[in-house]
């Protein structure tokens, strides 16, 4: 079965033209990997051990 997550709502900039910010472990929900899908590809996000962040494609 495959788990389709709703995506969390960003924060609103604080400045004119600065990114949102999304807390991590709203992404990750408790998971250690997660898979965003990006102009028809997918792309995984994982956690190291040592708290890293590694996307891969």
């Amino acid at each position: 079965m495959q788990r389709v997550a709703v995506p969390p709502e960003p924060a609103a900039a604080t400045e004119a033209g600065s990114p949102a910010r999304i807390e991590s472990r709203s992404l990750f929900g408790g998971s250690r990997e997660v898979v965003i899908l990006h102009g028809g590809a997918e792309y995984r996000l994982r956690q190291t051990a040592s708290g890293k962040l590694i996307l891969t494609k």
